[in-house]
């Protein structure tokens, strides 16, 4: 007889899933792991709500697995710790983010960039060690190998906070990589969502001078005004794109649709760099010319290690880098998720799971 979600572990735990490529989601049995030698469990609290986790639940990149429990912005207290566990303690603050396991031992992973492990194990939608299906954060408990988990800093709001685990570190990770976390660099941030309006945050952070390029006019206030952003230019009007060529030492496009990167390229100076963090469902034309006549280059980046993340983390607390969030029940998800699709949110979700999620 096979083993349901709910027998598979020893440990009960109760969440949300989507069980076809409808996306809806309902409540679910599942089960955690019995907490191993250098295992921590917690209380999930907050679970943030991040693009990927709609295109999964839909199974819109072809590999979901149903029934499936999405969730990578996990923060909460720790329940109970290994005996061989070292980092963490009954009752400490953390976050688990998109990763729960690597294999430790490639080149990669030697270099703390366990996020370009070729065996990297995802928090959700993936198979561990074990062979059984990870289930995220759309949940009441998480068990984590301590090496995967993040110390959450003491005074820093976990519930606000949360959408750094995966928001965050897409946008840090390519500013520290590429250069672009010096004092006086002009960067350029392409659409302003969940990823951008962080990735807007962090650059000023580091002391940049930060232009925000968009399709919308109407999103300039709200850049400048509430965000801190120094310019703003529409990506589709000529004379904007005119009076801003070859301006900006690098440009992170966080834009997961199919859109021209010609204009992008305008505005980079030689040598500049067009960071590409989203991910649109179809191949995207590059124009040669213009790489070539500037030396400038089209490259991409995915989230970052385990260090790194802690790294960001604790440069957020220091400098109150906060993401803009829209706090809402477990219950709330299936509506979430339909304005997610329509960018109707300023500018993350993040469930309440310890206060909404009730089993049933």
């Amino acid at each position: 007889m096979a083993k349901t979600p709910e027998t598979e572990h020893p440990v009960k735990a109760f969440g949300w899933a989507a069980r076809d490529t409808s996306g809806t989601f309902s409540p679910i049995n599942i089960s955690r792991r019995a907490t191993g030698e250098r295992d921590v469990q917690f209380k999930v609290l907050y679970c943030g709500i991040c693009h990927s986790d709609l295109h999964m639940s839909k199974n819109e990149w072809g590999f979901t697995q149903y029934p499936v429990v999405p969730g990578h912005e996990i923060v909460g207290v720790v329940t109970e710790v290994g005996n061989k566990v070292e980092k963490f303690k009954i009752g400490d603050k953390v976050g688990v983010g998109c990763l729960v396991g690597s294999c430790r031992q490639c080149d990669q992973c030697t270099n703390d960039l366990e996020n370009y492990c070729p065996k990297q194990i995802i928090s959700f939608n993936s198979t561990y060690l074990d062979g059984t299906v990870t289930y995220g954060g759309f949940s009441d408990i998480m068990v984590a190998d301590e090496y995967y988990v993040i110390r959450w800093p003491e005074n820093f709001p976990l519930d606000v906070g949360a959408p750094l685990l995966c928001a965050g570190i897409t946008m840090y990770s390519p500013l520290r990589y590429f250069g672009l976390d010096k004092p006086g660099l002009n960067v350029g941030v392409v659409g302003l969502g969940g990823l951008g309006h962080v990735g807007v945050k962090f650059a000023k952070a580091f002391g940049a001078k930060v232009t925000v390029i968009s399709t919308s006019a109407s999103k300039k206030k709200e850049a400048i005004e509430h965000l801190g952003a120094d310019e703003f230019l529409v990506s589709s009007d000529p004379e904007q794109l005119q009076a801003g060529a070859s301006t900006l030492d690098g440009i992170i496009d966080t834009v997961s649709a199919v859109h021209p990167l010609a204009p992008l390229l305008s505005l980079l100076k030689p040598h500049g760099k067009l960071v590409l963090v989203g991910i649109p469902p179809e191949p995207l034309e590059i124009p040669v010319f213009p790489l070539l006549s500037g030396r400038k280059a089209v490259v991409g980046s995915a989230i970052g290690g385990i260090k790194e993340t802690q790294e960001m983390i604790d440069f957020a607390a220091k400098h109150n880098v906060l993401p803009d969030v829209e706090m809402i029940p477990m219950d709330y998800v299936n509506t979430a998720m339909e304005r997610l699709l329509k960018s109707d949110v300023k500018y993350r979700f993040v469930i309440d799971v310890a206060k909404s999620l009730k089993s049933e």
